[in-house]
C-alpha cells in the first residue's frame, strides 16, 4: 500500500457555501446593471412627457417618473445579482426584498406613510402646484408637492411644509377648484328708508363693476332685524383667488355706499342701546340733583 495520504485543504469559500463567482458572470452582470440604470434614466423623461400627454400635472409627471426610474433600479440591481450569483433564484431575490420591506416598514412607518399618501394625492391630481389650498388653519398657494410633504406659501408670505399624511386624512378647501366663488359682505340699513329703492340702488351699483361676474348675478337680501336697523346682505361672485376676491370686496363696498349716499339711502343705527350700569345711575342721579341745588342758591343770593 502507499504511504498515508497529504493534508486536505479547504478553502474559505467552500466551508462558508457561497457559490463560486466567475469573471465571465461578474463582466457579465456589471452589464446588466450598467444597461438597467441607462435604461432607468432614459425611462424618465419618456414617462414625464407620456403623463403631460395625457393631461397630468407636472409634479405627478415628474414625480411617477422618479419612482419609475427607482423601480428599474431595483430590478435591474436584482437581475445582476442573479446574474453573478446563479444559484440565487428570482424567487429568494424577491422573498429577501419583502423581508427588508417589511423591516424598513416598520421602522419607517411616518415616512413610508406620507409617502404612499402623496402617491395618492398625484395620482388623483386633486390639486396642482399654483392652486390655492387650505388644510386645517393653514391656507395658501401650492408652490410644491412631494412624495412626503406638500410645500404651500400662506397669503401673508410664509413657508408652510405639511405632511401629505396630514393632508390625505383632513378636510382640503381648494379655493381654486373653480372658477368663480361667492363672496357676501353685510351693510346696516336704516329701517325708515325704502327698502325696495335700497335693493335695486345696490344691485345697480355691484353690476357696473368689472371684477363682479355677470353670471351668477349679485343679490342683495336682507338678512337680519335689529334695532331701529335693518342688514342687508350683499353676495357677488368674482375670481377664485384671494387677492381677487379682496380687491372685488373693496370694489362692491366704495361703490354700494358711495351709491346709497348719492341717492339718499339711509346707512348705519339712528338708536343707540346704553346698558344702565351703576356708574351711569349715579351720573343721572347728579344731573338731576345739580339743577335743584342751582336753583337754591339763586333764591339765597
Amino acid at each position: 500500500m502507499s504511504g498515508a495520504a497529504g493534508p486536505v485543504t479547504v478553502s474559505l469559500v467552500d466551508s462558508l457555501n457561497v457559490p463560486e463567482i466567475t469573471r465571465e458572470a461578474l463582466v457579465l452582470g456589471v452589464g446588466v446593471l450598467l444597461v438597467g440604470l441607462v435604461v432607468s434614466q432614459a425611462a424618465r423623461p419618456l414617462v414625464r412627457r407620456v403623463l403631460r400627454w395625457r393631461g397630468r400635472s407636472e409634479s405627478a409627471s415628474l414625480v411617477f417618473a422618479r419612482v419609475t426610474s427607482w423601480v428599474l433600479v431595483v430590478l435591474s440591481f436584482g437581475a445582476a445579482i442573479t446574474v453573478v450569483f446563479p444559484s440565487v433564484e428570482p424567487v429568494n431575490l424577491l422573498g429577501g426584498i419583502g423581508v427588508v420591506s417589511i423591516a424598513a416598514g416598520i421602522a419607517f412607518q411616518t415616512v413610508l406613510g406620507n409617502m404612499f399618501a402623496g402617491l395618492i394625492l398625484l395620482r388623483r391630481d386633486t390639486f396642482n402646484v399654483g392652486d390655492q389650498i387650505g388644510v386645517a388653519d393653514v391656507r395658501g398657494t401650492v408652490t410644491g408637492i412631494t412624495l412626503n410633504t406638500t410645500t404651500i406659501r400662506t397669503f401673508d408670505g410664509r413657508q408652510v411644509l405639511i405632511p401629505n399624511g396630514t393632508i390625505h386624512s383632513s378636510v382640503v378647501v381648494i379655493q381654486t377648484g373653480y372658477e368663480f366663488v361667492r363672496t357676501s359682505v353685510l351693510v346696516d340699513l336704516d329701517d325708515r328708508t325704502d327698502l325696495d329703492q335700497a335693493t335695486r340702488v345696490a344691485l345697480d351699483a355691484m353690476a357696473r363693476m368689472t371684477r363682479v361676474a355677470a353670471e351668477p348675478a349679485p343679490e342683495a337680501l336682507l338678512s337680519a332685524v335689529g334695532t331701529g336697523t335693518l342688514q342687508m346682505e350683499l353676495r357677488f361672485w368674482s375670481g377664485a383667488r384671494e387677492l381677487e376676491t379682496k380687491q372685488t370686496a373693496d370694489d362692491v363696498i366704495r361703490a354700494v355706499v358711495r351709491a346709497f349716499s348719492e341717492a339718499g339711502v339711509a346707512t348705519g343705527a339712528r338708536v343707540h342701546v346704553v346698558e344702565a350700569a351703576p356708574s351711569l345711575e349715579r351720573a343721572l342721579d347728579q344731573i338731576t340733583v345739580l339743577p335743584a341745588e342751582l336753583d337754591q342758591d339763586q333764591h339765597r343770593s
